[in-house]
Formats: C-alpha cells, sequence, structure tokens
C-alpha cells in the first residue's frame, strides 16, 4: 500500500523533472513563466488599488477621529507631489526621519568698524549643516547595501510590513500567496535545485574526461547551457536578452554585480570562464564543478591579494582565443541594483577587447541583492526559493577598446558608465568595498579642502 502511494508519488515528480531537463537540454521555453510573472502583475496592481483605498478610508476615518493613532508602520505616498515608480505604482515611503527645520531668517547686525573683523553670522552655515545632517541620515553609499525601495508592495513581509493586513481582500490574497510559496513553490524549487546541482556534477564529470578540442568546447557550451536552465528554474527565472549580436565570444566580459545569480543569469546563454576566491560550502561544489569541464581561475585566500599573479593568469587566459570569454565584476561586491560603485582597474590594464554587459533586476517579484555582511549563502537561497520570481534584462553592449593614451582607471569609468546608462543604474565613483572599511585618508581630506574651499568663498562674499 505504502509502495502504491509513493508510486504515485514519484511518477508525476519524476516526469516533472525528466520534461524540465529535456526543455533546458534544447534551448526552449513554453511560455509558463512569463504567463505566471504576468498574472502576478496583475494582482499587485490590484493589491495597489486596494491598499489606495484602504489608506485612504483609514486617512478620512483619523480626520473624523483625532484620537485614533496610525499603525500601518509605513505610509502611501498619494498627493500631487507623490513620484510615480516605472510600473505606474504609487511609491512606498520610508518611515519619516527628522529633518532640519527651516530656520526664521535672524535680524540683521550692524557692520562693524574694524576692518579686520570678520562678519560672520551663524545661519549662513545652515546649508552645510542641513548637508551634512542628510548624509548622516542617507548617504550615497550606504544605502547601496540595502534592500532596493519598491514602487509597489509585492506581498513579501520581509520588504514591506503590515500592508497584509490593512483590508480582508488583501489578508486573503497574502494568505494565499504564502500557501503557494511556502507550501508548494519552495519544496519543489529545493527538489530542482538539488537534482540541478548533481546535473550539473555528473555532466562537467563525464565532459571532463574528453580530449580538449572543438568538439569538446562545443559539448561543454550545450552541457553548461542545460544544467544552468534546470537550475534556473529552482528560482522561476525569467530572462531576457537584448542585442545579442554583441555577445562575448573571447576576451574580457564585465558586467555591474548583484548577486552570485548573475552567473547562472549570464550562463544560461552562454558559456564563460570565471575568476576569483575559492570557497567551500554550497559555492565550492559548483566551483570545483564547472573546473571539471571548462578553464577558470581559482585562487586561494592569500593568492587572490597578489595582483601581479591574477593580472599574469588573466593575460594567459585571454591570450588563448580557444578559452571561452572570461566573466568579471570589477566593483569586487555585491551591489543593491540601484546604482553601479567604482571599478577596480585590474581587469582594464590587461588590454584587449572588453565586452560589457547590463544587469538590471525586477525588484517587485524578488529582491535579488545578496547581503553578504547579514546573510549567509543557505539563508539567501532560502530567500531566493520563497520569492515570486526573479525577473531581469541583460543588455550586451558593443565591445570597448582602451583609447591611446587612455588610463586604465579613465577606461574602467568610461566602461562603467556605458553600463550605467543602458541599465539605468546611478553611476557613483565610491568604492563598493566601503561596505567593508573605512574611508581612505585621502578620501577624507579631499570632503575637508572642498569644504574649507566653499567655507571662504562664503565668508568673503560677506
Amino acid at each position: 500500500m505504502i509502495g502504491a502511494l509513493l508510486d504515485i508519488f514519484w511518477i508525476p515528480i519524476g516526469g516533472f523533472l525528466s520534461f524540465l531537463i529535456f526543455i533546458s537540454a534544447i534551448n526552449k521555453s513554453i511560455g509558463v513563466r512569463k504567463a505566471y510573472v504576468n498574472l502576478l502583475l496583475r494582482i499587485f496592481e490590484y493589491g495597489r488599488v486596494s491598499i489606495e483605498t484602504a489608506s485612504k478610508e483609514n486617512q478620512h476615518f483619523s480626520v473624523h477621529n483625532p484620537k485614533t493613532d496610525d499603525k500601518q508602520g509605513v505610509q502611501l505616498v498619494d498627493d500631487a507631489d507623490s513620484k510615480e515608480g516605472t510600473n505606474g505604482a504609487t511609491l512606498i515611503t520610508r518611515d519619516a526621519v527628522l529633518l532640519p527645520q527651516a530656520q526664521e531668517p535672524a535680524p540683521e547686525k550692524p557692520v562693524s568698524s574694524k576692518k579686520d573683523e570678520i562678519n560672520f553670522d551663524f545661519e549662513k552655515c545652515l546649508d552645510y549643516v542641513k548637508s551634512g545632517v542628510e548624509a548622516i541620515i542617507e548617504d550615497d553609499v550606504t544605502s547601496r547595501f540595502e534592500a532596493e525601495e519598491l514602487k509597489s508592495w509585492n506581498m513579501l513581509t520581509r520588504t514591506n510590513r503590515h500592508y497584509e493586513f490593512i483590508s480582508w481582500k488583501i489578508t486573503s490574497i497574502w494568505v494565499f500567496g504564502f500557501f503557494i510559496r511556502y507550501v508548494i513553490l519552495m519544496p519543489l524549487r529545493v527538489l530542482v535545485c538539488f537534482v540541478g546541482v548533481v546535473w550539473l556534477t555528473v555532466c562537467t564529470a563525464a565532459v571532463g574526461y574528453l580530449k580538449d578540442g572543438p568538439f569538446k568546447r562545443d559539448l561543454v557550451h550545450k552541457v553548461l547551457g542545460m544544467c544552468f536552465g534546470v537550475l534556473s528554474s529552482a528560482i522561476s527565472a525569467v530572462i531576457t536578452y537584448h542585442n545579442e549580436d554583441n555577445r562575448p565570444s573571447s576576451g574580457i566580459c564585465v558586467a555591474n554585480h548583484t548577486s552570485p545569480i548573475d552567473v547562472l543569469v549570464l550562463m544560461c546563454d552562454s558559456t564563460y570562464s570565471l575568476i576569483g576566491q575559492r570557497h567551500g560550502g554550497f559555492l565550492g561544489v559548483l566551483q570545483r564543478a564547472l573546473a571539471r569541464a571548462s578553464p577558470h581561475i581559482w585562487f586561494e585566500r592569500g593568492e587572490a591579494k597578489d595582483r601581479h599573479l591574477v593580472a599574469e593568469r588573466l593575460k594567459q587566459h585571454v591570450s588563448d582565443p580557444n578559452n571561452p570569454p572570461i566573466l568579471i565584476f570589477p566593483e569586487g561586491t555585491c551591489i543593491n541594483n540601484t546604482s553601479v560603485m567604482q571599478f577596480k582597474k585590474g581587469s582594464f590594464e590587461v588590454g584587449g577587447v572588453i565586452y560589457p554587459v547590463a544587469i538590471k533586476y525586477d525588484p517587485r517579484f524578488g529582491d535579488a541583492f545578496w547581503n553578504s555582511a547579514k546573510y549567509s549563502m543557505m539563508q539567501y537561497l532560502y530567500m531566493m526559493m520563497t520569492s515570486w520570481a526573479i525577473v531581469c534584462d541583460v543588455w550586451y553592449l558593443p565591445p570597448m577598446y582602451r583609447q591611446e593614451g587612455e588610463s586604465a582607471i579613465d577606461f574602467a569609468n568610461r566602461v562603467k558608465s556605458v553600463i550605467a546608462k543602458q541599465g539605468g543604474l546611478i553611476d557613483l565613483v565610491w568604492d563598493g568595498q566601503l561596505k567593508r572599511m573605512k574611508p581612505k585618508k585621502e578620501w577624507r581630506e579631499i570632503q575637508q579642502v572642498e569644504f574649507a574651499n566653499r567655507l571662504k568663498s562664503k565668508l568673503n562674499q560677506n
């Protein structure tokens, strides 16, 4: 009896996994994920309208009942000055923060008769004080290492709380969505991820025994595309590739960095060699599997700090035209997909062609950003598998070359600006490593000198 029940359970699961591998092998899509995403968009829109209606009713009730408190925690901006997101949804603002209040103009003081006395009014410095307070509350750097602000509620309580209880309709939708994500999608995604990792390990081990040559390279391309196609199903990835004529074929490919999923997103469409530090755990399993089938550059922790060694091995890889393009994330750390931060110059000193790639995730379905300081890899995978989906666009940009007389830093900045413009990201000059270290002394001195010059010019005007 128990055996019959197990057969009934495993037969459809086995059929589903076999079909999934077959679809990935022929690189085809039947459109189920896109239909699922379109359905989610309709639900989100209905939720947005319901939330706005309930919020206005609550505000109207609060006006007629001044003793009632607003316990929603966050507030919908629905006045004439509210900003609309790219999806047409109303922006959900952060909790109110203390900002400097407007100051009443101080009475004018009589001008001193002494020539050597400086007429200094404290209110002249209020704009500098205001800038300093704003920088402390939310600066351009630390806000890039937090979850991206949503334009609309997506029924994921880890991004915006309390809205699931704003009305009985929203509560019903949220409970149903919770059941779908945790009872149906998550177990199925965990199973698919496990099968995908095992399948990747077996396939790369088998291909690794083949002799190097054109046949092996073509087979590796097909095998990795199939394996990563299966793994993409574990997060319900919906990826749209643009300008595929510019897809890298050799040299160095650079892209903005949001999470380890960036590798999966790009490997679903093409084969890349990877460069980075050796890891243990789940990432280590994937690294060892990939190294069996294609050339990659993995460093120990101490070796990764040796810039000359890294540059030398990078040059050796690029000099061989049979090697696949090597994928590099010059930011060196994950950014929350709202901006592009400083590109390290190392990969731009090697020479040759650079293929820029811009990756932009849609945060409405799930936040792809990995905050490694807050979440472990397993926690991050758990968050991805309990999200609605991972939806993103990838733009292959025209190849770029270092111009005559152009420094590696200028070349890196030029490539970064192109990626930022295409992905609709903010181009920042700050080093992403500020997430882990204090600002350099010379950076602080530059800001101090600039502030002193502005203050002197203000005093001279008086």
